[in-house]
């Protein structure tokens, strides 16, 4: 966050904008869970806004920036500060999301593929990675936190609405720790093979920001044989590639082990975070981030752990053909979900085979309005951190195209 930080001081001095680096989820405390993260940054701005106020200033306009994981928790305290009348007092500009997994990080996978990856794996996981994995029970209803974050009737919705502005960026390709349909919310994801497709970038930002509305064009399929560039060019990327996989043979076992040690450990910390937190030891009366969240109940009382495992799977699609016994461990709404969104899978860009929530999330979602920009990185192989240029190297500065595009195109002040 700290170069999303230097990109606004850089164009706005500190007289037009005021920027606070949220600093109580850093580190390993992003394994706390979503709604606490949520929690200690709505504490957070109303401190600095008070000290501010003490001070003689005067905030009149709020705008937040949220990165990977941090754009969920930046939903939550969204929602937080809707609740506690804050966004009630000040003019709300703009929310921006950068690589964020709005859909949680669970592989579109179908069958037992589903039950072994998304469910056994996840509980291998902090609350944070339970979450983002969507097998969480929030607060008793029954349904997923990132569900009630995008339920129509939450405090998350209503505050998001507030805002002037909605904007995401999305990596295309390479984002080996949220994958675009995530990122985007989208059901499609129309950039799981790039050789066959041609990218169309906007005017100005080109190599790296891709035209929202015509993001890329389908390419004519190629004859079967492959010409002698094609073969040289295949098998220099395979030759390169040897020592990658050789490396991955010897070292893959031995990382996972040394995962889910690190989980067991992560998990342990957090539990006794949660504990203190839970029981107000942790500087937080949590009992003011309590209130109800459903909008009529309020009227009636006043981000790396699962990185590198994701792009072990391969997406799954539905189509028109396929077995609907598979889809017998879900209730009839669910059922009734899935047979839709099947029925409108088309065959070029075919439905991602997402979990019934998930669907509903994307709906929820997009009736709130985004302004949805895919980002192709090409100079690195893993897009997650580049495009925030979280690492100050040449082959990462393809994400200071990102920055100017948001600052000069999108940002309001």
């Amino acid at each position: 966050m700290k170069s999303i930080a230097r990109a606004l001081r850089e164009k706005y001095p500190e007289d037009r904008l005021y920027i606070l680096l949220a600093k109580r989820n850093s580190g390993s405390f992003t394994y706390d869970g979503i709604e606490r993260g949520g929690e200690r940054v709505c504490l957070e701005i109303e401190e600095e806004l008070e000290k501010i106020q003490k001070k003689g200033g005067k905030i009149t306009k709020l705008s937040v920036v949220g990165y990977s994981l941090g754009g969920l928790v930046a939903r939550y305290a969204v929602g937080l500060l809707e609740m506690r009348g804050v966004l009630g007092q000040l003019q709300p500009m703009n929310f921006v999301t950068f690589a964020s997994p709005h859909l949680g990080v669970r592989t579109p996978l179908r069958g037992w593929h589903n039950h072994i990856w998304n469910v056994l794996g996840a509980r291998t996981l902090s609350m944070s990675g339970r979450q983002l994995f969507t097998i969480d029970n929030y607060r008793g209803t029954g349904r997923p936190l990132l569900a009630v974050l995008a339920d129509p009737e939450s405090i998350f919705i209503a505050g998001l609405k507030r805002f002037k502005r909605r904007t995401l960026y999305a990596n295309a390709v390479n984002d080996r720790s949220a994958v675009y349909y995530t990122t985007g919310i989208s059901k499609t994801d129309p950039f799981v093979s790039p050789s066959r497709v041609k990218p169309n970038y906007l005017i100005g930002y080109e190599d790296v920001i891709l035209d929202p509305l015509h993001p890329v064009s389908p390419l004519a399929p190629k004859s079967g044989k492959m010409t002698m560039a094609e073969f040289k060019t295949s098998s220099v990327g395979y030759l390169r590639n040897t020592p990658l996989v050789l490396a991955l043979a010897v070292f893959i076992p031995i990382g996972v082990v040394v995962f889910l040690l690190n989980s067991v450990f992560q998990t342990f910390r957090s539990s006794r975070r949660i504990k203190m937190h839970e029981s107000g030891l942790a500087g937080i009366r949590v009992e003011n981030y309590r209130l109800p969240i459903w909008i009529k109940d309020i009227r009636g009382t006043v981000e790396d752990v699962y990185e590198n495992l994701n792009t072990w799977q391969e997406e799954s699609y539905l189509r028109a053909s396929d077995d609907e016994r598979d889809d017998g461990q879900l209730n009839k709404a669910e059922t009734k979900i899935i047979a839709l969104e099947r029925r409108k899978s088309h065959p070029q860009f075919p439905t991602l085979a997402l979990a019934p929530a998930q669907f509903t999330m994307v709906d929820e979602l997009d009736k709130v309005g985004w302004r949805k920009y895919p980002v192709w990185i090409h100079n690195v192989r893993h897009s997650h951190a580049a495009i925030i240029v979280r690492i100050d190297k040449p082959n990462y500065r393809e994400g200071l195209v990102v920055f100017r595009h948001w600052l000069n195109e999108e940002f309001l002040i």
